[in-house]
């Protein structure tokens, strides 16, 4: 099939709750895809954070390839030798004791509030303003973004948000309810926004005065993103209970809570559970790009090549009026501009580059941790003429 013709059973078939770029993927590598008719581009956003070993990865599809050989799927009644090595590697990588798995971000959200409320015995939960935490009826509650929740009211209760940034407007919404801060270490759907210096630190010393659970949605920020296996490592900050997903299994869904002991003896037999969550080949596909990860260097490619990329857009930024502000962490960048960035969307998929637009006028990068040197000068190049070409 073209794509034409994909588009065209996709609106005769599927719900139509994307709004779909006309493009349709056939396969990747590293941090370039075609589309089904042949075309390349280079992956600048790499499945929404998702693809941080690249497309394709030989270790992730041989690992696999290999267990779907095996077993796909068997219950959660009984036990897996690949969950209990997956939970022992995020218990090494991570400041935490204790796993939950799910199968997505929202999931890993939804028994993060779930096992705050249960832990503490009190029901409110504290996010912030412009935050994005997944779009089941909690977490779509507890995202700050009107748009996402004003079709679906009535909303859940127990959930109140602040300003991001401002510890005064936080520790003022504190009350005796109140079981836990729910924040992102950096806004991802929001637009990018890096929280003020010492604003973290500041959260988690509150919530230790106050004998509250910090969460920390690493959903987006996880696994090498910012240039830290987690964004907490940053700011020095050790949160009660962490939530991952996205990059966790290079591209299959896979997602889960990462606790402390203490904390996670909230749980206990039947509170909470999940009939594919932690599945043989999940769990397989995930060791083996947490691996690939650590055997390649990838958190300090991150690092160093994200660097880069933000010094080569900052030289856009002296160019172009229209470039208002560049920022980020690692591989997780924003480029906000002063008009709406969909159309220089467009124009850069046109050219060959895959970037995505989101908080209206902030153009998000989050390439694969893979990519080359010579591909974000590419990318830059790209961005150049897309950007002479909506002037």
């Amino acid at each position: 099939m073209d794509t034409q013709e994909i588009m065209d059973l996709d609106q005769k078939f599927v719900m139509q709750t994307y709004g779909r770029q006309p493009l349709a993927l056939s396969h990747g590598k590293g941090a370039e895809v075609w589309d089904v008719e042949g075309n390349s581009y280079i992956d600048c956003f790499a499945g929404i954070a998702v693809n941080n070993v690249g497309h394709a990865h030989p270790k992730v599809a041989l690992s696999i390839c290999h267990q779907a050989q095996r077993m796909i799927h068997c219950s959660n009644i009984y036990y897996t030798q690949e969950q209990v090595e997956l939970a022992q590697l995020l218990t090494q990588v991570s400041p935490h004791d204790r796993v939950f798995f799910a199968n997505s971000g929202a999931e890993a959200n939804e028994g993060a509030i779930k096992l705050a409320r249960k832990y503490t015995g009190k029901g409110e939960i504290i996010t912030a303003d412009n935050s994005f935490h997944g779009r089941t009826l909690a977490t779509v509650t507890a995202t700050g973004q009107e748009k996402y929740k004003a079709p679906f009211k009535p909303l859940p209760a127990g959930f109140k948000h602040v300003p991001y940034g401002d510890i005064a407007a936080l520790s003022q919404a504190i009350s005796e309810d109140t079981a836990a801060v729910l924040l992102e270490p950096i806004q991802g759907e929001g637009g990018i926004i890096i929280p003020p210096d010492g604003y973290l630190k500041d959260v988690e010393n509150l919530c230790r005065q106050k004998d509250i659970l910090l969460i920390f949605d690493e959903v987006q920020t996880g696994f090498g993103r910012t240039g830290e296996m987690f964004a907490s490592e940053i700011s020095g900050v050790k949160p009660d209970i962490t939530t991952v997903a996205k990059a966790m299994a290079g591209g299959y869904p896979m997602g889960a809570i990462l606790a402390n002991e203490r904390i996670a003896t909230g749980f206990e037999p039947g509170d909470h559970g999940s009939t594919f969550g932690g599945n043989p080949l999940g769990c397989a596909a995930a060791k083996a790009t947490i691996e690939v990860i650590l055997d390649e260097n990838l958190v300090h490619k991150s690092k160093e090549m994200g660097s880069y990329f933000q010094s080569r857009l900052k030289e856009l930024q002296a160019k172009h009026s229209i470039i208002k502000e560049v920022r980020g962490q690692g591989m997780l960048i924003g480029v906000e501009l002063t008009i709406e960035c969909g159309k220089l969307v467009d124009e850069a998929r046109k050219k060959g580059l895959l970037v995505n637009c989101t908080a209206g006028n902030v153009l998000r990068l989050a390439p694969p941790l893979v990519i080359s040197q010579e591909q974000i000068d590419k990318a830059v190049a790209i961005l150049d003429e897309a950007l002479v070409s909506i002037s």
